[in-house]
C-alpha cells in the first residue's frame, strides 16, 4: 500500500475528523475569500473539497457547487454539514480521483483546487481542471510548498506533490488565460511555510 492510496486517505480523514471536532467552525480559505468574494455567483467546482468548508462558503454565497474528493469519509462529513446548514440542495458531492477525474468542459464560472496532493504530473492536472472553466471564468490554485524558506525545514506537505507557481502558470496558455495572481505567500502561522497561489481568468 502506498502512502496516499484510497484506504490511507480514508484513515487520514477519519483521524483528522476525530482529532479536530471543531473543523466545521473553521473559516474558509482566505485565498478563496480574496479571489472569489466579489465574483457574481454562478457554477463552482471545488476540486479536492475535503471536509467542505469552501464548498459550504460558496453555496452560502449563492453558488451552485460541484464538490469532488477522493475520500468518502470526508464527503460524508461535508454532506452532513451541508444538510445541517440548509445548503444540501446547492451542492453536488462527487467521489473522484483528481489524478484522472475530468470536469465537464467549459462548465464552471469558478474552479478551485486547494492544497491537493497531486498523483501524477502537476501540469497535467492543472490543464484538466482548467478545461472546466467557462469563458471569463476564474481558476484558483493553491499549494503548500514542501520547504519553509524562512527556516529551511520541511513542512507538512514535504511528502506530497502540490501545485507550484511555476507548474500552474506553465500549464496555462497565455493566449487563453490572464494571470491575476502568481506568487508565494507566507502562511499565517510563523514557521509553517508558504503557499503557492495562482489565480487566473479565462479569456473569451
Amino acid at each position: 500500500m502506498t502512502a496516499f492510496d484510497r484506504d490511507a486517505w480514508e484513515q487520514r480523514w477519519a483521524q483528522a475528523l476525530r482529532d479536530h471536532p471543531d473543523v466545521d467552525r473553521r473559516p474558509p480559505s482566505a485565498h478563496l475569500v480574496a479571489a472569489a468574494g466579489d465574483l457574481p455567483a454562478g457554477r463552482a467546482l471545488d476540486a479536492g473539497c475535503g471536509h467542505g468548508a469552501e464548498s459550504l462558503w460558496l453555496a452560502a454565497g449563492g453558488w451552485r457547487v460541484t464538490a469532488v474528493d477522493f475520500a468518502e469519509t470526508a464527503l460524508e462529513h461535508a454532506r452532513s454539514a451541508a444538510e445541517s446548514a440548509g445548503l444540501a440542495d446547492r451542492i453536488d458531492w462527487v467521489r473522484g480521483d483528481l489524478g484522472v477525474w475530468e470536469p465537464p468542459p467549459g462548465r464552471f464560472d469558478l474552479v478551485v483546487c486547494l492544497y491537493v496532493h497531486v498523483a501524477g504530473p502537476v501540469r497535467e492536472m492543472v490543464r484538466r481542471l482548467a478545461a472546466g472553466v467557462a469563458p471569463r471564468g476564474t481558476l484558483l490554485l493553491v499549494g503548500h510548498r514542501p520547504i519553509d524558506p524562512a527556516t529551511g525545514r520541511e513542512t507538512a506537505a514535504a511528502a506530497q506533490v502540490q501545485v507550484s507557481v511555476e507548474d500552474a502558470t506553465g500549464a496555462l496558455d497565455p493566449h487563453e488565460w490572464e494571470i491575476l495572481v502568481a506568487e508565494e505567500r507566507p502562511r499565517a502561522a510563523a514557521g509553517s511555510g508558504v503557499d503557492a497561489v495562482v489565480c487566473a481568468r479565462r479569456l473569451g
